[in-house]
C-alpha cells in the first residue's frame, strides 16, 4: 500500500476541534465535513488539499473528543495517510476503523516540511521525501490493521470478511 502526495504540515497537540470544529459536526458526511476540515487553522485546506496528500503532525495528534468526524473529515478531504511523533489514542483507534492509516515517526515529523512531497510505504515503514531527497523509518502497520485498511475501515472489514461467512 502506497500513497503519494504533499505533506501538510501540523505541530503538536493538534485537537479534534481544530481539524474539525464542533460548529460543523452535525453531520457525519464526509464531503460535508471536509468542506470545513482545518478550518480554523489552515483555512486554505479544504480547497487545496488533494487526493493522496499526506498530513505529518507531532506530538498527541488527535486529542481532544473521542468523536470520529476528526479522521472522516481528513480522509474525505483526500488524505491518505497521516505521519506524526505520536497520536491520541482513541483518535488513533477512530482513524483505523474508518480505514485511515496512521504512521508514528519523529524522525520524519521533524524533518519533513510543508508541501515536501513525500512517498509513504504502509507496509514497508518507509516514508520517502522526495523534495529532499531523503527517507524514513516508521512502524509498520501490523497485518491485521493493513487488512482493515484494505477493506477500508472496521465496518467494511466486518461486512465483506465476517458476515460472509454466515
Amino acid at each position: 500500500m502506497r500513497y503519494e502526495g504533499r505533506a501538510w504540515k501540523f505541530g503538536d497537540d493538534v485537537d479534534t476541534d481544530l481539524i474539525i470544529a464542533a460548529r460543523y459536526c452535525n453531520v457525519s458526511d464526509g464531503a460535508a465535513l471536509a468542506k470545513h476540515a482545518f478550518a480554523d487553522a489552515r483555512p486554505e485546506f479544504a480547497a487545496s488539499a488533494a487526493e493522496g496528500d499526506v498530513i505529518v503532525g507531532g506530538r498527541n495528534f488527535g486529542c481532544g473528543s473521542s468523536r470520529e468526524h476528526a479522521p472522516i473529515a481528513i480522509k474525505a478531504a483526500g488524505v491518505r495517510v497521516i505521519v506524526a511523533k505520536s497520536f491520541a489514542r482513541i483518535f488513533y483507534r477512530n482513524a483505523f476503523n474508518i480505514g485511515l492509516p496512521l504512521l508514528e515517526s519523529a524522525e520524519a515529523a521533524e524533518d519533513i516540511q510543508d508541501g515536501d512531497r513525500l512517498a509513504v510505504d504502509l507496509v514497508a515503514g518507509r516514508i520517502e521525501n522526495r523534495t529532499r531527497g531523503t527517507s524514513y523509518s516508521a512502524r509498520p502497520i501490523p497485518p491485521f490493521m493493513e487488512q482493515l485498511i484494505r477493506e477500508g475501515g472496521l465496518v467494511e472489514y466486518i461486512r465483506k470478511e465476517k458476515l460472509a461467512r454466515r
